[in-house]
């Protein structure tokens, strides 16, 4: 078997993270293209479906320039969210390995969507209702040390997902709802939604066209997608809990339990 077919690749990535294990970038399995590095993710999702995971929707990764600057990165990704990663709000968890945490405007869907150059209006139509969130991001790459295509094979690092009350916000304005996010109290970043390329819906709208051209596929009604970090990511150190204010008056949190 190549070393680079994306089975093989999926298989390395699946294991490090059943073990709980990182890898280095530098000595890495090759992924020398985007198209590859998506096929290496459907692998890799192939082998947790068979495992049980059931996807509910998708993360957008690098839609805010917040996180492509923290990152290194240039272009927005994307990945699929699983049942497992639902974490409610104000748990406390140890599971991850080396987690960060971001605030989002998670959109769910009410209606199948589909299709090429949507634009906000059509997207707002088929959303049910808006989000305060936070997702976990625990990358399988030693010390968030990757290059875009290994970040994209990971599933754009998806770990684990927060979702908060609904905001009460219509669906095309959610690019006007602030938020604001602490590390024990301490304030360390704000932003709006608009953060997020300009407009969360936006990036709904660029998940379609990347589903229809590689998958001939679309999102479903009751997709959960959260549209990428409105501030840069934050650690999340054993003993420390991360806080989301949404709109003033809804938080959403996560602690990380001591060690």
């Amino acid at each position: 078997m190549s070393s680079s077919e994306p089975r093989h690749l999926a298989e390395v990535i699946h294991r490090a993270h059943r073990s709980k294990a990182t890898l280095n970038a530098n000595d890495a399995l090759p992924l020398p293209t985007a198209d590859l590095a998506y096929a290496v993710q459907r692998e890799l999702t192939a082998l947790r479906h068979a495992e049980g995971w059931a996807r509910i929707g998708y993360k957008l990764g690098y839609t805010s320039e917040a996180m492509r600057r923290q990152m290194g990165v240039s272009t927005p990704n994307f990945g699929p969210l699983f049942t497992h990663m639902m974490v409610p709000s104000g748990s406390t968890v140890s599971q991850f390995v080396q987690p960060r945490v971001e605030p989002e405007i998670a959109v769910i869907l009410a209606d199948d969507l589909a299709g090429t150059d949507l634009g906000i209006g059509e997207v707002a139509a088929a959303v049910a209702r808006v989000h305060a969130s936070l997702e976990i991001v625990d990358s399988i790459w030693t010390g968030y040390r990757f290059s875009y295509e290994q970040n994209t094979a990971d599933g754009s690092s998806a770990a684990g997902v927060v979702v908060g009350a609904e905001l009460p916000v219509a669906p095309q304005d959610c690019d006007s709802i602030g938020v604001r996010i602490t590390v024990d109290g301490a304030v360390v970043g704000e932003a709006t939604g608009a953060a997020a390329g300009g407009h969360p819906l936006l990036g709904v709208a660029w998940l379609c066209e990347q589903l229809a051209q590689s998958e001939g596929s679309g999102l479903r009604a009751g997709d959960l997608v959260i549209t990428g970090g409105l501030t840069s990511a934050f650690a999340l150190e054993p003993g420390t809990t991360v806080e989301a204010l949404f709109n003033e008056d809804i938080t959403v949190a996560v602690t990380r339990a001591p060690r």
